[in-house]
């Protein structure tokens, strides 16, 4: 029976297993079928994804990662998966500085590992041109007979921000599934429904796409604050409150010049390390 080192971490309840690319290959497998195999919550470990750095062909950067749903497939970005992956890497040693830059498939990604233990993610500019996110369709969504006001984002990967006054969670659990798969999203979507609480705070829950209602999402955290000034409904410094814990989110945009970087900062913290029986 083939054994492989993994280690399990998580980002305000965002879980992942992390592993080194040489334990990847000890496992015969390809990285799809680790996902599926390995994040399954009743035969495997448990976790939204899987994580494995990427030590060569960084092509300029410091570091890449592949990293993988729960369902097994790639996605672009992941805000709590990366601050956990900027932490990882750090006290393995596979990067000697604080402060450096990740290949992902949406672009460079800069992680910062904090005094505080904290991790602060650069987390680039939001994509908001909508053959870009992508997005084809109207700025209104039937849904189950209901009809949504939408907020269209790519923070890498696509997401469709609603602005309520009902209960997050419900709405989450309703109407999330069928928002994933709406043919507005050709690529699928994360949704996120948002209360606002304050102009420097909110509440979210989200559906993310390939991984159902999860406790955390960063990438879904931030595009929640970039719709919440381009409709003029928060500041630019939030806190955002998820099921899992809080983030902040910082950014220095507005809806005349929306082009500025996203700052995600949160925590990192390990669950465990094992050895996994294949």
């Amino acid at each position: 029976m083939t054994t492989i080192n993994i280690t399990k971490m998580q980002g305000c309840g965002n879980d992942f297993v992390i592993l080194d690319y040489s334990e990847y290959k000890k496992s015969g497998l390809s990285m799809d079928e680790l996902a599926q195999k390995i994040c399954d919550r009743h035969f495997g470990v448990g976790a939204d994804g899987m994580i494995i750095p990427d030590t060569d062909c960084v092509e300029g950067t410091d570091i890449g990662w592949y990293f993988y749903n729960s369902d097994g497939s790639t996605a672009q970005m992941c805000g709590n998966g990366m601050r956990c992956f900027a932490k990882y890497v750090y006290d393995k040693k596979l990067i000697s500085k604080k402060q450096f830059s990740v290949r992902t498939l949406a672009g460079v990604i800069s992680p910062e590992i904090l005094d505080n233990g904290m991790v602060r993610v650069n987390m680039g500019k939001p994509i908001l041109e909508e053959s870009k996110i992508p997005f084809k369709g109207e700025r209104k969504v039937h849904v189950k007979g209901k009809e949504f006001e939408i907020t269209p984002v790519s923070m890498g990967n696509p997401h469709c921000v609603i602005f309520t006054n009902d209960d997050p969670m419900t709405l989450t659990k309703e109407y999330g599934p069928d928002m994933e798969v709406h043919p507005y999203f050709p690529e699928k979507t994360n949704t996120e429904f948002v209360k606002v609480i304050s102009r420097q705070e909110i509440e979210m829950r989200v559906y993310e796409r390939g991984c159902g209602i999860t406790l955390a999402c960063g990438t879904g955290a931030c595009a929640s604050v970039v719709a919440g000034v381009l409709n003029n409904l928060t500041e630019q410094k939030v806190k955002v409150n998820l099921l899992g814990g809080a983030v902040n989110v910082e950014w220095r945009g507005t809806r005349e010049n929306p082009n500025a970087d996203i700052y995600l900062i949160g925590p990192a913290q390990y669950s465990f390390r094992a050895e996994y029986m294949l």
